[in-house]
């Protein structure tokens, strides 16, 4: 699911529906529903203009959004009023698809409200506010929907109202958790690098003086606002920073089932994470015995994870295995690719560096000119001594890569972004779960190896098992940090100890699990789509393959498997 940011602006702007026709995806789709979908999405790019810029809707890229109390309020209230009226169309009066995408916002309404009520991020966490103002700009550069000019028009109109945002900070944020407040302070001087050097390099074609001028000082104010929330958080907020990160098992929960219909209870799950932990562990020592049997499997991987491009070589390493992989699916029929065009490798942007790797930043489904993908790759930052430069490229071992590029481009993230822009309505093309985006991508990792990728090869392989071991152990540490039963440190030590981490990817992992208590969504995401994948095979008997079932799920958009499994085997 796409993140809200949270706002309440002002109105008087086009309506974002009379911009996007919705698909009816039947005849006997009710026009009551249609037209609330209507109203919501078109409240939802109003208050919202970061996201709708990022989805290609382009009517409010002048705007910021509201971080105050006030809009969190405002907020709360006009989503208990959406969800009134969604919950009171009756599902029997739609089509199956409708229901379903009746199914999807009320949910999706739901997970909004815990977050502003009672998770509260605007209250808990400083980097809501830095990230969300870097993000509003990012979108306005990342891609050139319009000419330079008009977009630093857009740049210069959010950067004024950036200097807001943080007066608002500095009456919402409460207590935070201290990891909280050390990501943010963590992240800032990239931030402010990013507002000093790459905004004003990504319009240096810009030749209009008195644009420039403007630009030069509205920049100028949120480099300095940034630098006094700098500041504010290391004098004010991290002495106070004694809040706890762990929403609790309750929270836990419903967090799981609004944001992805979850609702296997949390002993199940953590018995379903050990048990494909335990299983990729023995896979992984089988396969290290069948490279080298003198040296255990942790020694394997050290000697494999010294198998690494130069950090300068590492974006074209990319580059020549995502070429490769592309032609395998076609040649093994895997999947149908809706386009012939590549994403673009390009190095991770540096706010977005201290907690990823590598991440797909691809256009909304509603981009008409604009319409690159990046492949993001996190690379050495120049100051880092040797050791830690070496530590952050053991990670990208040629296994790894491989894996990775499985992941994110093919066919993983990138492919089913492609499928997305054909989803057969606006919810289908607009919400979705993470269970549904990740667990396909790390799905994809496995079962490309099971098609017959890398013919055998043990070293690969193992570089799968070893993402896999990374996911299931985010799992585990997910549940039992923020159920109370693990600590930040026994975390850390559970990544090193039971996946076969690095420390400092450990430590990493461990703090991206404070604030995303749900990434267990990639191994369990997985685990719905294999047992989904066999039994649409019992289902469709001789007439199973492999693409039919992959496209068939793609096909769906991104929305939570029991929905797509609901369709899938209801409609043979």
């Amino acid at each position: 699911m796409r993140p809200l940011l949270l706002a309440i602006l002002a109105s008087g702007v086009a309506r974002a529906s009379m911009l996007i026709p919705t698909a009816a995806d039947d005849q006997s789709v009710a026009p009551a529903f249609t037209n609330l979908v209507d109203a919501y999405f078109d409240y939802y790019f109003r208050t919202n203009p970061t996201t709708a810029t990022n989805e290609g809707v382009h009517d409010f890229d002048h705007l910021i959004e509201g971080y105050t109390r006030a809009a969190v309020e405002a907020e709360v209230a006009a989503t208990r009023q959406f969800l009134k009226r969604f919950e009171a169309i009756d599902p029997d009066g739609l089509g199956f698809d409708a229901a379903s995408d009746r199914e999807m916002v009320i949910s999706h309404l739901r997970a909004t409200l815990l977050e502003l009520e009672e998770v509260r991020s605007w209250e808990r966490d400083p980097d809501y506010y830095s990230s969300g103002v870097t993000r509003a700009v990012f979108g306005l550069m990342s891609r050139k929907f319009a000419p330079p000019a008009e977009r630093l028009r857009s740049v210069i109109a959010r950067e004024r109202q950036t200097p807001a945002v943080f007066d608002a900070a500095r009456q919402n944020l409460q207590r935070p958790p201290r990891v909280y407040t050390e990501i943010a302070l963590e992240e800032l001087p990239g931030i402010i690098q990013f507002f000093e050097r790459d905004v004003p390099a990504a319009f240096e074609d810009v030749k209009d003086e008195k644009l420039l001028k403007e630009f030069a000082d509205a920049n100028r104010a949120v480099i300095d606002a940034l630098r006094r929330y700098e500041q504010f958080l290391k004098e004010t907020v991290l002495p106070r920073s004694d809040g706890d990160f762990r929403i609790g098992p309750d929270l836990f929960r419903r967090k799981l089932l609004y944001e992805e219909m979850i609702d296997t209870p949390l002993d199940e799950l953590m018995r379903i994470g050990y048990a494909d932990l335990r299983a990729n562990q023995r896979a992984f020592t089988q396969t290290a015995a069948a490279i080298d049997p003198k040296l255990t499997p942790q020694e394997v991987m050290a000697e494999l994870e010294r198998e690494h491009p130069a950090p300068a070589k590492l974006l074209d390493s990319f580059r020549d295995v995502v070429g490769g992989l592309r032609k395998f699916c076609e040649e093994q029929r895997i999947v149908t690719f809706p386009s012939p065009v590549p994403p673009t490798i390009a190095e991770t942007p540096p706010f977005m560096r201290a907690l990823s790797f590598a991440s797909m930043d691809t256009p909304g489904p509603f981009e008409t000119r604009a319409t690159e993908a990046y492949f993001n790759v996190t690379l050495p930052e120049p100051h880092w001594p040797k050791g830690r430069v070496d530590e952050h490229m053991a990670a990208f071992n040629y296994g790894t890569i491989v894996s990775t590029a499985i992941h994110e481009a093919y066919p993983g993230h990138y492919t089913q972004f492609l499928w997305v822009q054909r989803a057969p309505s606006k919810v289908r093309k607009l919400l979705g779960c993470s269970s549904n985006s990740e667990g396909w991508a790390h799905y994809t990792e496995q079962m490309m190896f099971d098609e017959g990728y890398g013919r055998g090869d043990h070293k690969l392989r193992l570089g799968q098992l070893q993402d896999s071991l990374l996911r299931n152990c985010r799992f585990v540490v997910g549940v039992e940090m923020h159920t109370g039963k693990m600590s930040f440190d026994a975390g850390v030590d559970f990544f090193v100890r039971e996946g076969f981490q690095t420390r400092t990817n450990a430590e990493r992992e461990t703090k991206r699990g404070t604030a995303d208590p749900t990434y267990l969504v990639y191994t369990l995401g997985k685990l719905e789509i294999l047992r989904l994948r066999d039994d649409y095979r019992k289902l469709r008997g001789d007439a199973f393959t492999l693409q039919e079932f992959h496209d068939a799920l793609l096909g769906q958009g991104y929305p939570p498997i029991k929905l797509v499994r609901r369709a899938l085997l209801r409609r043979q």
